[in-house]
Formats: C-alpha cells, sequence, structure tokens
C-alpha cells in the first residue's frame, strides 16, 4: 500500500525518474515489463525514466507504480527515504525469497529440462559474493541475488555427479545457511527453517562435517528465531557430541565452525533463562578460540576471542542483564574489534545499546546505536532488533532528545 505523509517528507520531484528506474531494475522488471503493468508502452517507460515526460501534476502515475513497485509512495518523492529503503531487504523480496522455497522443483530436488543448470564454480563464486554482501551488511544487494541463487543451487547439484556433486552440495547449503540468516534477520523465522532444513539435508548428503555443522548452526539460529527454544538447544546439544571429533580433525575450519555452534547454543540456553549453561558453553567456546589463537573468518564465522565475547555480551542481554552485559563488554579490544566483519561489529553496538537502556542510561544507548547507525546504517534502519531499541528509547522517562528522535525517523521507528 502507498502511504503518503507529506508534512514529514522533503519532496524532490526532480529526481523522481531515477528513482522509478533504481526500483524498478531492483523489482527485475524490464522497462517493457513495467510498462505492462502500468498498462502503457516501454516507450512511454523510457521517457518516464529518462524524465522526458511531464508527471501528472496530480501524482496518479506514481501512486500507481508505487503499488506495481511495491513501495511506499515516500520512496519515489524522497532520497532520503529511497535510500532508507533500498539498504533493506523489503517485505517484498522477503515473499519473493519465499516463494522460491515453495517452488515443485526447488522443494523435490527435480529439475526440467528447461532449468538451466548452473556451473558448479559460479554457484561458488556466487554463494561467497552472498557471504562477503551479507557480512558488509549490503542486504538490499542479497535480496536480489537470492531467489535466483535458492534455484541454481539445486539445479547445480542434479546436473552434477561423483565428487563434482558433493561439492555441489556442499556450495548449495552455504546458499540456504544464506538464506536462512537473511531471513531470520529480517523476522521470517518461518521460511529461514524452511532454508535451514534445506542447508542440514544438502550438508548431510555432502559427508562435509564443516558444512554439516555450519548448516546445523543456521538450524538452531532459525528455531531461536521461531521461538522453538527448547528444539534449539536439543539439537544444538545433539550436534556437538555427534561432531566434536570429525571437527577438531579438520583444523581452523572445524575449531571455527565448531566454536560457532557452541556460541550459538549459548545465545540459545540464555532465551531458556538458563544462565549457568551459557556461561559454561561460552566459557568452552572461548577455551577453543584460545587455541586457534586469533580471530579469523574462516567460513564466514568471524571466529575467534573477540566473537566469543561478542557472544557474551549477547547471553547477558538475552538473561536481560545489562550491568553483565556492560561489564563483559568492558573486555574487548577495540583493535580486535575493528577487525571483525562489518555486520558482526553493527549487531554488537545494537546488544551495547540494549544494555545501556536495560540500566536506563538512555544517552549512552543512543550514543550506540547513533555508532552503528554509522558503522553499518542498514543494521540500524533495517533490524527489527534495533527498531525495538529505539522503540523502548522513546518511551523511556524524560524529555526525547532531538538526535534520537532523528535516528527514529530515518530508521522508520514508532514509538
Amino acid at each position: 500500500m502507498c502511504v503518503f505523509h507529506m508534512e514529514e517528507l522533503k519532496v524532490d520531484l526532480n529526481g523522481v525518474n531515477r528513482r522509478i528506474a533504481s526500483w524498478r531494475e531492483r523489482r527485475n522488471l524490464t522497462q517493457e515489463e513495467f510498462g505492462t503493468h502500468m498498462g502503457r508502452s516501454r516507450s512511454w517507460v523510457q521517457k518516464l525514466e529518462s524524465g522526458h515526460r511531464q508527471l501528472d501534476p496530480r501524482i496518479s502515475v506514481l501512486e500507481q507504480a508505487c503499488k506495481v513497485l511495491d513501495i511506499p509512495l515516500e520512496a519515489l518523492l524522497s532520497d532520503q527515504s529511497s535510500d532508507n529503503a533500498e539498504k533493506c531487504v523489503d517485505a517484498a523480496e522477503v515473499v519473493v525469497i519465499k516463494e522460491a522455497f515453495h517452488r515443485y522443483d526447488v522443494i523435490s530436488g527435480n529439475y526440467s529440462e528447461a532449468t538451466a543448470p548452473v556451473d558448479i564454480n559460479l554457484l561458488k563464486r556466487q554463494a561467497a559474493y552472498g557471504w562477503d554482501a551479507f557480512q558488509a551488511a549490503h542486504y538490499s544487494a542479497i535480496g536480489r541475488l537470492l531467489p535466483a541463487l535458492i534455484v541454481n543451487a539445486g539445479s547445480a547439484v542434479q546436473a552434477t555427479d561423483g565428487t563434482n556433486r558433493l561439492a555441489a552440495l556442499r556450495h548449495a547449503a552455504l546458499v540456504y545457511q544464506l538464506a536462512c540468516a537473511v531471513l531470520v534477520k529480517f523476522s521470517d523465522a518461518a521460511t529461514a527453517s524452511i532454508a535451514a532444513h534445506h542447508a542440514v539435508t544438502s550438508a548431510e548428503r555432502s559427508g562435509d562435517p564443516i558444512t554439516i555443522a555450519a548448516s546445523i548452526r543456521q538450524l538452531v539460529h532459525a528455531f531461536l528465531a521461531g521461538q522453538q527454544v527448547e528444539s534449539a538447544i536439543e539439537i544444538a546439544v545433539a550436534a556437538q557430541g555427534r561432531l566434536y571429533s570429525a571437527l577438531l580433525q579438520e583444523g581452523e575450519a572445524g575449531i571455527s565452525v565448531y566454536g560457532m555452534l557452541l556460541l550459538k547454543a549459548a545465545v540459545a540456553a540464555a532465551d531458556a533463562d538458563d544462565a549457568p549453561l551459557a556461561t559454561e558453553l561460552i566459557d568452552e567456546s572461548s577455551s577453543l578460540a584460545t587455541q586457534l589463537g586469533r580471530d579469523s573468518n574462516i567460513m564466514w564465522t568471524g571466529y575467534g576471542p573477540t566473537n566469543c565475547l561478542l557472544h557474551r555480551v549477547s547471553t547477558h542481554v538475552q538473561l536481560q542483564d545489562g550491568e553483565a552485559a556492560l561489564s563483559a563488554a568492558q573486555a574487548i579490544d577495540p583493535g580486535a574489534f575493528d577487525s571483525l566483519p562489518r555486520e558482526r561489529r553493527a549487531a554488537h553496538t545494537i546488544d551495547l545499546a540494549h544494555s545501556h537502556a536495560l540500566v536506563g542510561k538512555t544517552d549512552q544507548a543512543l550514543t550506540a546505536l547513533l555508532a552503528g547507525e554509522r558503522l553499518a546504517p542498514q543494521e540500524v534502519h533495517c533490524r527489527p532488533h534495533a527498531h525495538k531499541v529505539i522503540t523502548r528509547l522513546l518511551r523511556a522517562p524524560g524529555t526525547v532528545s532531538p538526535r534520537l528522535r532523528a535516528l527514529a525517523t530515518r530508521a522508520g521507528a514508532a514509538a
């Protein structure tokens, strides 16, 4: 639905043509397809996007365009509104990702001859690009990539055999893990669980313990997002017992994925309000990180001593212990922190803001959120978790500062 808040928006009609073209491309529509939805010709769209056609002064054309593109009208009338929207995976893109998992060929693994198989090396590069974009907090790029990549993953598996099929299964599992991580971040736990099941199935078929552990970590993540806490703990504990020996034989990669599985299990324990178990799991992972001896990013884990400290903060936040979270945060070395992936650092600033909010330190919480916004605007503007913290600050006793109100406006968070 198009919603128009003229009183809150600085309208800039000069850039409308550019914004229409940008959103059309983001929705993977050709000019001809967009014109058909608008009831117009391709040449009409070309003139509209080039700025050669006068816009309807009653903005009826824009209202129709925003319905076709499934965006708010503000996204066409203001660069700031458009820029904020373009940084996020929006609801329309989440639906397209969900629809990819609902396809018969994706579910069954039986692809028709009309579906051109993707070379496994291309699939590997695309999966790596997606994970790099995720860690850089470039979420909108992933939203455009994932639907086709989900289809390509299964197609590549079907088109290979022998050793190549095992490699294709590993790369496919990476794709499904990425889909799960994105869907959890943007609050579609049900589809995230479907993605995670695809990942685990592909990983098990590959026989690779590293891929299996990484996929189970995402399944735990999806279960937690869906409030299936007991299932999350159960599967994490079962996987640890089964995979421990095999993973430790895989060197740094094995240590990294096993250590991250322990950290995710710790978050699950904290979600179940089991502080002793959460602490035990964090301590065990920290011991492994000490053996690793450095912060690394093997298999896009960002694993190492510093990430263990960040997860210790996260578990205290989950347990609603702001003082303990802030105390744990003091142990984080700034230099080591700066070496972590941007997404991980920005997520920590939200945890830090939440910690300050829990102890009533509104100003410090806002400072942390603003630091996160400078680091990765998408993480603060797009994530429901960040919006909850902003809303909590807006509702805190006292006068709402102009800086907080401005942040809430940029993020689209409401009191």
